[in-house]
Order: structure tokens, then sequence, then C-alpha cells
């Protein structure tokens, strides 16, 4: 398994959905940015200022990270 290293922060934790198919989510508030290691094949989508990952449980999460989208980008090989 191949991994990449990122700074991450905030992040909002989707736990699924309700009856009328809206996320249910709970939004989580950090005072400080972690390194963390990220697997790469747990990654579903990455934009300009969040990096959807997969988790435990059915879950994804959307984190805020601190790197910029072109060297993430680079990161991944893309």
């Amino acid at each position: 398994m191949k991994y990449i290293e990122l700074t991450l922060k905030d992040h909002i934790i989707v736990h699924g959905f309700d009856a009328r198919n809206q996320e249910i989510t709970e939004e989580v508030k950090l005072e400080k940015a972690s390194k963390k290691l990220v697997a790469i094949d747990r990654i579903l989508s990455v934009s300009n200022q969040f990096i959807l990952i997969k988790y435990a449980y059915d879950r994804i999460i959307y984190w805020e990270y601190e790197e910029s989208y072109d060297t993430v980008k680079k990161m991944l090989g893309v």
C-alpha cells in the first residue's frame, strides 16, 4: 500500500444519509493541523480545499489540507 504525507486540520465526517437522502455530517474544528500518512487507495477525490477519504464503518471524511493543490497532484503522480 502506498501513502502520501499531508498536513490535515478541520474536517467533515459523513456518517451516512437520512430518509430524504441528505448527508448526516459532523463538523470537526481543530486548533492545530497535524501531519498524517494517507493511504492512496483510500483517496476518493481532491479539490482546491478538501481531500475526500474513505474511512472505517462506511464513512467518508472531507479533510482540509494545507499543501497546495498542485503539490498534492504531484504527490499522487497526476
